[in-house]
C-alpha cells in the first residue's frame, strides 16, 4: 500500500493524499471515507488470523461429534426387563396422579356443591316460616348439586 501524506481541505476535513513514485499527487480522499474503507477491507494478517480461527473450530466440532458417536455407540439399548420396570412405574405412578386428582377435584366440587346449594335453598325458602321447611329445601337443593356434580365428574374421569 502506498503512503499517504495526510493534509487539510480548504474547509478544514482531514484528508489522505497518495502520492505517486515521482511525488505527485495520485490520490486525494477524505480521511472519513479511506478510514471506512480501510475498515470495511480489513488487513492480510486479519484475514489470516480469521481463516485460522475458523479452521480450528472446525476441527474442533468434528472431534466433538465423532466423541458423541463413540459414547452413543457403547451405551447402546437398555435390556427388554429394565425397559418393562420403567414402563410399568411410570403406568402407576401416573394412576395414582389421576386418582388423588379426581379425589381432590371431587371435593372441592362437592363443597362448592353444598354451599350454592345452600344460598339456593335459603332463597326458596325464605316464604317458608318453619326451620323444618327451610332445612327439606335445603336438602334437596344441596342432593340435586350434589348429583350433577357426580355426573360431571363421571364424564370428565371417562
Amino acid at each position: 500500500m502506498a503512503k499517504r501524506t495526510v493534509m487539510r481541505s480548504s474547509k478544514g476535513k482531514k484528508l489522505y493524499a497518495v502520492r505517486d513514485k515521482g511525488g505527485k499527487f495520485k490520490d486525494i480522499q477524505q480521511y472519513s471515507r479511506a478510514h471506512a474503507a480501510d475498515i470495511k477491507r480489513g488487513s492480510g494478517a486479519e484475514k489470516k488470523a480469521a481463516k485460522k480461527a475458523a479452521k480450528k473450530a472446525a476441527k474442533k466440532a468434528a472431534k466433538k461429534t465423532t466423541r458423541r458417536k463413540a459414547a452413543k455407540k457403547t451405551a447402546g439399548k437398555r435390556p427388554a426387563a429394565k425397559r418393562t420396570a420403567r414402563k410399568t412405574a411410570r403406568k402407576t405412578g401416573r394412576k395414582t396422579a389421576r386418582k388423588t386428582a379426581r379425589k381432590a377435584g371431587r371435593k372441592t366440587a362437592r363443597k362448592t356443591a353444598r354451599k350454592t346449594g345452600r344460598k339456593a335453598a335459603r332463597k326458596k325458602a325464605s316464604g317458608s316460616s318453619t326451620m323444618s321447611g327451610v332445612r327439606k329445601a335445603a336438602g334437596k337443593a344441596v342432593g340435586a348439586v350434589e348429583r350433577a356434580v357426580r355426573r360431571a365428574v363421571r364424564r370428565v374421569t371417562s
